[in-house]
């Protein structure tokens, strides 16, 4: 059995990044809110702020792939995000398939009862913390 570990996870976007924490120990992840971003750029200061309070010992970040695979010009920018976010932090960055996480994550707020408004519904949170409980299931 490993050491637990953990995690913050995030859902890039390019006004909004999902983000979620979540540790191995009891497999759980919950949903923080959503960092507003301006054209993919957080405000690093909040960023910051959030790995100061939660004080994972990894990063993951979602990774947008084409259904075959290849990878979208929007993984390019999640890319580069995940390399910002381990040179400002030295933290170990880990990029997660997300293919599916997003549609499941918007499957998911409809059932909360969330009706399409952007700045209520935490859909791209949601997806963080989808894509933490993969990484999660995978490590088990």
């Amino acid at each position: 059995m490993s050491k637990p570990i953990t995690a913050l996870a995030f859902d890039f976007g390019t006004r909004s990044i999902g983000v979620a924490f979540g540790q191995s120990l009891t497999s759980s992840a919950r949903e923080l809110l959503p960092l507003p971003a301006k054209d993919g750029k957080p405000n690093w200061d909040s960023v910051e702020s959030l790995i100061k309070e939660w004080q994972p010992q990894l990063l993951l970040v979602g990774l947008p792939l084409n259904m075959d695979g290849s990878e979208s010009e929007f993984g390019v920018r999640a890319r580069k995000f995940s390399q910002r976010l381990h040179g400002r932090y030295g933290l170990p960055v880990e990029l997660i398939d997300e293919r599916l996480s997003t549609r499941a994550a918007k499957e998911e707020a409809l059932e909360r009862g969330h009706r399409g408004n952007y700045a209520q519904d935490p859909v791209d949170s949601i997806a963080a913390r989808i894509i933490l409980e993969d990484w999660l299931r995978a490590r088990a």
